[in-house]
């Protein structure tokens, strides 16, 4: 690998009100180098990449791009230089096909492009797509794209540019493990072609896999830089922290009670949900398991009332009921943190207090009619200090927290809602392991609490370390249920790829299915 210097960031300094998210920052790519950032939330990693792509003018500081320092004060100044970002959250158009988000702007064209020439641009997104060995429709919209594959989009996108620095921001957070082989492919491809990628990431054991060198970030500031094949996942965990963190599984109980809290019978939607069947009991984990498009988000959206069911009953504490809506699942004591903070789980322009109290707006209502303010002060704060939520005060927009942050904002809603069923759709997606560790302690307490979780993860480590019984589905169909005594990450994953019913071991229809075909 050439050692000549592509970017260079010396003493990046940057403010927002209240928050010194950079102090002195540094960071350098090589051509050719695959180069890891991590850090805690808020630990600055995203804010100083946004900088170098031109989203966050530095306060102070010089950037270096191939030996001359340049002023990188738009997205389009940096992308003018060679330099791509492919953002956490998702920013496609839903309205609009595949080739119109990858190529917007850049359209090709007839007749001095007032014309849009389709077949050009289908044409080259479809050889796009050929490169990275997607099997996507370039005419289909981005609507009829489950978040993996958006996420796919969102990298062709940032490709087409045929940039020299590739700036990755958790890409690989909704992929499946097949996808996530599919997208190291393709950063090692360009790799060997001299692109320079900076590539941000919590899921630690990916490091050893793709990068060749480690950047470590702390509460804004720079700590180290070093070889991956010198380091390992302790020191890095350590560098991050500055403590150590024990991953050890925490102390749920061994057995739940044998009291059933939650029923779901016979639910059927469309080409989604097929015959789905559990129980849940009290005080109980329930992890639920499979590949991307197996049905398991399509169960929690049923289940919280987001979606119609075709068929099918609901029963809660042994009655049935009837849920059509959120507010109807909330009556009964139901709770849902989605997958989707963004669009589904926040209200991004609103403070840090009034998301908290989102759900349960009920509770703080006088006889009057008027919200208690200070009743609602008190309740968010109290939250914001179990859950540890790093914030300059409670009248922060949540806008402006980092990820891990606005995750925990909405565990925080629903514990304010004091909902006895929780249902946790990737409750660690995009979470550092710090914060994943302070989640874990949280879902135990709130077990040793009696409440009840649902808890979808795509980390089968998460699953496994997690959950009193596991649930595995399969193209809309429940293919196994395993006690945590029984489960394997080898067993899951046969029952993922199956389409037929396996109950703790015992096996009923049994055909096998290509793996990531879910």
């Amino acid at each position: 690998m050439d050692n000549e210097i592509l970017v260079s960031m010396v003493e990046i300094d940057k403010r927002f009100p209240g928050v010194h998210a950079l102090d002195n920052c540094q960071f350098e790519l090589r051509p050719g180098e695959i180069h890891a950032l991590v850090g805690e939330n808020g630990a600055g990693k995203s804010t100083l990449m946004k900088v170098l792509a031109g989203i966050y003018s530095k306060d102070k500081g010089r950037v270096i791009f191939k030996g001359q320092e340049v002023t990188v004060s738009t997205p389009k100044a940096a992308l003018d230089l060679g330099i791509s970002i492919i953002h956490q959250e998702l920013n496609l158009m839903s309205h609009l096909t595949l080739a119109h988000n990858i190529y917007i702007g850049r359209e090709p064209g007839k007749a001095k492009r007032l014309i849009l020439d389709e077949k050009q641009i289908n044409k080259q997104t479809e050889d796009l797509f050929a490169r990275m060995h997607l099997k996507l429709d370039p005419s289909a919209k981005v609507s009829s794209l489950t978040i993996a594959k958006r996420q796919m989009v969102e990298i062709a996108k940032a490709l087409s540019h045929n940039a020299e620095v590739l700036i990755m921001d958790e890409p690989t957070a909704a992929l499946t493990d097949a996808e996530i082989e599919d997208l190291f492919s393709i950063i090692r491809d360009l790799r060997d072609r001299g692109v320079g990628i900076v590539y941000i990431s919590h899921r630690l054991e990916e490091l050893q896999q793709i990068s060749d060198r480690v950047t470590v970030m702390r509460d804004g500031r720079y700590i180290n830089t070093v070889n991956t094949n010198e380091t390992n996942i302790d020191e890095i965990i350590s560098m991050m922290v500055g403590r150590t963190i024990y991953e050890a599984a925490p102390e749920i109980p061994e057995h739940a009670s044998q009291e059933i809290v939650f029923e779901a019978k016979s639910l059927n939607r469309g080409r989604w949900l097929k015959d789905v069947s559990f129980k849940l009991k009290k005080g109980e984990i329930l992890g639920f398991a499979g590949l991307m498009g197996a049905g398991r988000t399509e169960v929690a959206r049923v289940i919280f009332g987001a979606d119609a069911l075709d068929s099918g009953e609901l029963y809660v504490k042994g009655e049935r009921v009837d849920i059509k809506s959120p507010r109807d699942a909330v009556k009964h004591g139901l709770g849902y943190l989605s997958e989707d903070r963004k669009d589904l789980g926040l209200a991004l322009g609103m403070d840090v207090k009034t998301n908290m109290v989102l759900a349960s707006f009920e509770k703080f209502r006088s006889w009057l009619g008027w919200v208690d303010e200070r009743a609602t002060e008190k309740s968010a704060a109290h939250y914001a200090e179990a859950l540890d939520i790093k914030t300059p005060s409670l009248e922060q927009k949540v806008i402006n927290l980092s990820g891990g942050n606005q995750q925990k904002v909405v565990i925080g809603k629903w514990l304010t809602a004091d909902t006895d069923i929780l249902i946790f759709d990737e409750p660690t997606r995009g979470i550092d392991v710090g914060a994943k560790s302070e989640i874990y302690k949280l879902l135990n307490d709130l077990t040793h609490q009696g409440k009840s979780i649902i808890m979808i993860s795509s980390e089968l480590p998460e699953i496994l370390r997690m959950s009193h019984r596991v649930v595995v589905m399969c193209e809309g169909r429940i293919t196994g249920e395993l006690p945590i005594s029984e489960a394997t990450q080898e067993a899951i994953m046969r029952l993922a790829t199956q389409r037929g019913t396996i109950i703790n071991g015992s096996e009923s229809v049994s055909n096998s299915v290509k793996l990531g075909s879910a």
